[in-house]
């Protein structure tokens, strides 16, 4: 029952991390962060108070809602409720390589790949930089701080 709960737990803080990243207040009494959350997602505000109380962890569709609406994979939402571990969902050779095969294809990567033209390209890069830095996207490997500083990834 213990690493359950810790598994909750942590699983619990990591959420909030991710909440309070994309803008949604969750630490006033009525900042209405959990309902906005449940409604951008399309789930039941139960099913995320449920799993900010540590009462239980959402089932696999409210994952996969609450990963697309957080801006996280499936895998790492998972990974990090303690359901599966890393080896469990392994990463095929090569999946989400950029082209020196570092990670992510970074926006001048991609307008490169998408053939945009020289006279646009730098202007292309800047809106897609602006788009990541006000989405919340990181790069990859790069995850939000736990609250608990002993938990390891």
């Amino acid at each position: 029952m213990g690493e359950k709960s810790s598994d909750m737990e942590r699983f619990a803080g990591w959420v909030e991390d991710l909440m309070r990243e994309r803008g949604y207040d969750i630490d006033s009494p009525r900042g209405g962060g959990r309902s906005r959350l449940a409604e951008d997602a399309g789930v039941h505000r139960a099913a995320v108070t449920r799993l900010l109380q540590r009462q239980s962890l959402p089932d696999l569709e409210t994952m996969r809602a609450l990963a697309r609406v957080l801006g996280v994979g499936l895998r790492d939402m998972l990974i990090e409720s303690g359901r599966v571990t890393a080896d469990d969902l392994p990463v095929p050779d090569g999946a989400g390589m950029g082209l020196d095969g570092r990670g992510r294809v970074t926006p001048a990567e991609a307008a490169e790949l998408l053939g945009i033209p020289d006279s646009h390209r730098r202007q292309f890069v800047e809106m897609a930089e602006m788009i990541i830095a006000v989405s919340g996207a990181r790069p990859e490997g790069v995850r939000p701080r736990r609250r608990d500083a002993s938990a390891s990834s």
